[in-house]
């Protein structure tokens, strides 16, 4: 296999892991950041967690590999990335943390004021990754400082200008409407009610900060000439059809049509991915200094390296999609909220959404995690 066509193919497997991981760890990031608003009483917030407590953790895995996949294939990239934006994966490392130890300790007592730190804890670290992947992506198609050979010298304030902002307001209120979107297909009853109706007023300043965004990001970038890159409408049509989706998921969630809205929203992340890709292609990180921009030719790792991991990856990728899907299909029943009390208060102190018991975590009465 050519040379180019191993280096366009892991560029294409690496933009489709991360888009894989927005889909996958946008909804739980929605999810963390509603719960709050949308669960009234204790048992609310359960059925919130208990949503995704059977894949949280197994959807972070799409960020490990495609980080691992980056550092094999394209280690300048993956050495420039890793060290300009090191406080901001930094922060983004802290929140995911926070957020998954609040998720597994926020049910070890029955404390209203314990359950209630946790809670904070696991808005606030499912926020801040929400947002700074954004910016982090935004940065990477607009454009940084970086000097020939792969040196990143902006510093962390260089990675925050209006731009970025946009592009993290971007990912935030998506991943919330995502979110929103999953609850509605995931809970019944009055909490299904509340996050529709969350996901209908969370669509309309989606639409509008994600068209804003390709906006401004198509005029800023129009007057940079990209050798061997993709014709400049194909991104211009992706995100175009993301907006698209996102109006239907407006559409579908007004309808009870649940299925359809998630799937939608989903379609709008992956869109998204798909449009910042390939306005990159065949860059992996634009700068703003001449020369200066990696590609997947100057930043690649050897042929031999490809070639192997290539052959690991057709051998393997396909059991772990089958895992995955697999779980998803198992643990796809709604959640229903149980009868008032079901058992004693008990029955609340030691569980929580990654393990033990609690609303929604058997199939008779209340349902089955997703």
């Amino acid at each position: 296999m050519p040379v180019a066509s191993l280096n366009t193919a892991w560029f294409a497997l690496i933009g489709l892991l991360w888009a894989g991981y927005f889909v996958l760890e946008g909804f739980d990031f929605g999810v963390g950041i509603l719960t709050s608003l949308v669960a009234r009483e204790e048992v609310e917030r359960r059925l919130c967690l208990n949503s995704i407590g059977p894949t949280w953790d197994a959807n972070e895995v799409w960020l490990l590999v495609a980080g691992g996949a980056t550092f094999a294939a394209f280690p300048t990239w993956y050495a420039t990335m890793f060290s300009g934006f090191y406080l901001a994966l930094f922060l983004v490392l802290v929140g995911l943390i926070v957020r998954g130890v609040s998720i597994e300790f926020r049910g070890r007592r029955r404390s209203p004021a314990w359950r209630a730190t946790w809670d904070r804890a696991r808005f606030w670290g499912s926020l801040v990754p929400a947002l700074l992947w954004g910016v982090a992506f935004t940065d990477l198609v607009h454009g940084l400082p970086i000097r020939p050979g792969g040196l990143y010298y902006g510093g962390l304030l260089g990675l925050v200008h209006p731009i970025a902002i946009l592009g993290g307001l971007v990912s935030l209120s998506l991943f919330s409407l995502h979110g929103a979107v999953f609850l509605s297909a995931k809970t019944s009853g009055e909490l299904a009610a509340r996050a529709r109706r969350w996901a209908r007023w969370l669509a309309g300043p989606t639409v509008i900060l994600t068209a804003g965004l390709l906006v401004w990001l198509g005029v800023s970038t129009s007057s940079t000439p990209v050798v061997d890159g993709l014709p400049a409408v194909v991104p211009l049509v992706l995100g175009a059809l993301a907006v698209g989706a996102i109006a239907l998921a407006f559409w579908a969630t007004g309808r009870h049509r649940d299925g359809v809205a998630f799937a939608a929203t989903a379609g709008a992340v992956l869109g998204l991915a798909a449009a910042a890709f390939s306005e990159l292609f065949p860059r992996v990180m634009v700068s703003t200094v001449a020369g200066g921009s990696l590609t997947i030719w100057n930043a690649a790792s050897a042929h031999e390296t490809l070639f192997v991991m290539t052959v690991v990856a057709a051998i393997f990728t396909p059991f772990v999609l089958a895992y995955q899907g697999w779980s998803y299909w198992v643990f796809r029943q709604r959640l229903i909220r149980p009868p008032s009390p079901p058992v004693p208060p008990e029955w609340f102190g030691g569980g929580d959404a990654a393990g033990g018991t609690g609303p929604g975590r058997s199939q008779q009465g209340v349902g089955a995690g997703p």
